[in-house]
């Protein structure tokens, strides 16, 4: 990071290069989002075999789907023939392989090549090793992760580490029992800003009081700027006439059996590197899930999650999902306000961080470690 002259309340930013320059975003896209776990799908969108999604990790197209067993497999989405994309939809199902469109190469729910035109020709054909190319995949929290690296990182070090080390102990996400939730609500987010600028506002509340009125209703404490992340451990309180977690402060749904009396009317928020949010509240779990497409473009696909009979009952879910619905759009209209300005000549050098958001420096140390050098 670039040494400055500052007063000791004041510490530097990346500089704006970091948020603009399309080489530093393919090496991120190689040496973070291809490298670490990636939080890719929700598992209850594959009901069943042969039901599928296609996610963006990095630089490449990965397919989920579940096979015939009932387990999750990802692949690379390349036909092993002539490179041609299995599936350009977003999500669908099919009875029993996928073919490729182009010459009809065709795998089963496993990845091995079942046919071919004139497949029999080729009896020196290795149909597993010409099959579709595997990614690691972990199932958590009800989520399909997938790591596109040939040997992945520690998944409890890497993935549950993150919650270790905010919660103070892992197993008390586990008293939500995300897993077993249901989708409420999905809303998927087109944000034309790098993906650090979302993370770094996730991170903390300075901004809180001047554009989340809501949440500062519900969460007074935010209004004087310091995020529950700041410290290890830490739920938000509820304000003293608040009754839930909703736009307007009213009753809630029903709550999550197992969480404690300490973690009833709090607040938590976790962030898992490189592209997951996680918010815990009594009664529903919210989760983000960041894409990043372009070095100005981060797609965030939000999952606000509830109990399983809540959902099937068809409550109503609006105030709950209303208010972080409002907050996400404040925050990513916030992010697109500075993501021009990461090019301008004032910003070459960065920005300043005060007291109340210094632990984004330690993100900001993380990125840089993570990259080989840096371009010139």
């Amino acid at each position: 990071m670039t040494a400055r002259d500052l007063p000791p309340s004041l510490i530097t930013t990346l500089p704006g290069g970091h948020y603009t320059d399309e080489r530093l975003f393919a090496l991120e896209q190689e040496h973070i989002f291809e490298s670490m776990w990636f939080c890719a799908v929700r598992a209850s969108d594959l009901g069943r075999p042969g039901a599928f999604r296609t996610v963006q990790v990095g630089r490449e197209s990965v397919l989920v789907t579940r096979a015939r067993d009932g387990s999750v497999r990802a692949f690379l989405n390349v036909c092993r023939h002539r490179g041609a994309r299995l599936r350009t939809e977003e999500s669908g199902e099919v009875k029993r392989a996928f073919r490729c469109p182009y010459h009809a190469w065709t795998y089963d729910l496993d990845g091995r090549l079942v046919a071919a035109p004139n497949l029999t020709r080729m009896p020196d054909l290795d149909r597993v090793e010409y099959g579709l190319t595997n990614v690691h995949v972990r199932e958590w929290l009800g989520y399909v992760w997938v790591c596109l690296a040939d040997d992945p990182p520690s998944f409890e070090a890497d993935v549950v580490g993150e919650v270790r080390t905010r919660l103070g102990d892992e197993e008390l996400i586990g008293n939500y029992g995300v897993d077993g939730l249901g989708v409420g609500r999905r809303i998927v987010y087109d944000v034309k800003a790098n993906w650090k600028l979302i993370v770094e506002n996730f991170m903390e509340c300075y901004h809180c009081a001047t554009i989340h009125p809501e949440l500062t209703e519900v969460l007074p404490e935010f209004a004087g700027g310091y995020a529950a992340q700041s410290f290890v451990g830490h739920g938000a309180r509820f304000g003293e006439d608040i009754r839930g977690f909703t736009v307007d402060g009213s009753e809630g749904v029903d709550r999550i059996p197992g969480v404690s009396e300490d973690q009833d009317r709090r607040y938590y928020a976790i962030t898992i590197k490189p592209q997951v949010f996680v918010n815990l509240v009594p009664d529903h779990v919210i989760i983000h899930r960041m894409f990043p497409l372009a070095v100005d473009r981060t797609v965030v696909e939000c999952d606000w999650l509830f109990r399983g009979d809540v959902v099937a009952e068809g409550r109503d879910l609006g105030p709950s999902v209303e208010l972080f619905h409002r907050v996400n759009v404040q925050d990513f209209e916030a992010c697109e306000r500075c993501q021009p300005a990461m090019g301008s000549r004032a910003y070459a050098r960065g920005g300043v961080l005060v007291p109340s958001e210094h632990h984004i420096g330690a993100f900001h140390d993380w990125v840089l470690a993570r990259l080989p050098r840096a371009p010139a």
